[in-house]
């Protein structure tokens, strides 16, 4: 059984991951920092569809916190095949409202995670025959949005590693590849008024918003014998929006 590690995964795009994986026979690892209770939440959907999973909490921004993720998914899981990482952090207001803390706060979870949860695990995966990396980003990362800079510039530096880890970590065969979601249905875009929505429609040539299990269904298949040859990429999940 293959084991996938899937950071932030207590709502949105990594719960709809976590479900897709463990449907799809992976022994799953819900991880999550403060929302407990969700993630308790769905590990019991999980285990009552059948699947295997287990919860572990740990703050992506804490070295010590996740070299004992680590740890106990290679004790509970055999290793890691697959790490989707997924957690991640915005601030909505303009650069002048973005104050050094916040700034911090972003990029040390949205990029410094990434980093911190890839440089701890990265050794597991190589063992792995079919070890895969998948980190998401934005296509704000790609397009850049107004009043979020700090989490566009985040996302645009999680596209920028993926590029240059694929090219370090092919010859051990490890692809590593990024998915760029556009707007899709998640609490954090819940802030957002109908007119704003209506917006980002209008400019998406699918004319609809996206779903987390549309991102679920990209990360599935980059984690799949038929994307063997496929890494260094940034695919967009955007409907077209760039």
């Amino acid at each position: 059984m293959k084991t996938v590690l899937i950071t932030g995964a207590s709502r949105g795009i990594g719960a709809a991951c976590a479900e897709l994986f463990a449907d799809n026979g992976y022994f799953t690892v819900i991880n999550y920092n403060r929302s407990e209770e969700r993630a308790e939440e769905l590990r019991r959907k999980i285990e009552a569809d059948c699947g295997r999973c287990m919860t572990v909490k740990a703050d992506v921004t804490d070295r010590g916190e996740v070299r004992r993720m680590i740890s106990l998914c290679e004790y509970h899981g055999g290793g890691i095949d697959v790490l989707i990482n997924n957690a991640g952090i915005d601030f909505y207001g303009t650069f002048e409202q973005t104050e050094p803390h916040v700034w911090d706060e972003v990029i040390n979870t949205n990029l410094t995670g990434v980093y911190n949860v890839t440089y701890a695990a990265l050794e597991r995966i190589k063992e792995s025959p079919c070890g895969r990396i998948i980190n998401i980003s934005s296509v704000w990362g790609t397009y850049g949005a107004a009043c979020e800079v700090a989490y566009s510039a985040s996302k645009a530096a999680v596209a920028g590693f993926t590029r240059s880890l694929a090219r370090e970590a092919g010859p051990s065969g490890v692809t590593v590849n990024c998915i760029a979601p556009g707007f899709i249905e998640t609490e954090m875009n819940a802030r957002f008024d109908e007119a704003a929505v209506k917006d980002v429609i209008y400019r998406t040539p699918l004319c609809r918003t996206g779903t987390a299990y549309d991102v679920a269904l990209t990360a599935l298949f980059l984690s799949s014998e038929a994307a063997s040859f496929v890494t260094g990429q940034v695919i967009g999940v955007d409907g077209g929006f760039i």
